[in-house]
């Protein structure tokens, strides 16, 4: 497996992640980092880089993950972790345009990743009232 920090591998992990999770799930195991980093690179998925993995997207390495197109977020977290582990790099330097971008390619008819994000900053910005203190009364 090729792995580069451009769309081009982005759009193959997206698609090879819904074909692990498609696997997974026919084998009766659990869709999570461990197994997903287990099934793509047996050697190289030893337990220190699992859990550099899991400490750098904030996720447990067996907690199970839902499908791509409806919790984008949680593996995009994870394929950032990836490729920054993968090609010992920092997560700041993995390009997040081509990420996002590669997730519009896989999925055409789901939103954008930061849409959502956008929507709940959105929400609060609308439901937001200043509170103000009462005056405080002397004794």
């Amino acid at each position: 497996m090729n792995i580069e920090n451009n769309l081009e591998t982005f759009v193959r992990l997206w698609r090879k992640l819904v074909r692990t999770r498609r696997v997974l799930l026919q084998q009766n195991k659990r869709f999570c980092i461990r197994r997903i980093l287990q099934a793509w690179l047996p050697l190289w998925a030893s337990d220190r880089r699992i859990a550099s993995i899991c400490q750098k997207s904030e996720q447990c390495g067996y907690d199970f993950l839902p499908p791509p197109a409806i919790e984008p977020l949680l593996h995009r977290e994870f394929l950032r972790a990836f490729v920054s582990e993968y090609l010992d790099i920092g997560m700041r330097a993995v390009n997040l345009k081509a990420l996002d971008k590669a997730y519009s390619e896989v999925f055409p008819h789901s939103p954008p990743i930061n849409a959502a994000k956008k929507k709940i900053i959105g929400q609060y910005a609308k439901n937001a009232t200043i509170r103000q203190n009462p005056p405080c009364e002397m004794l």
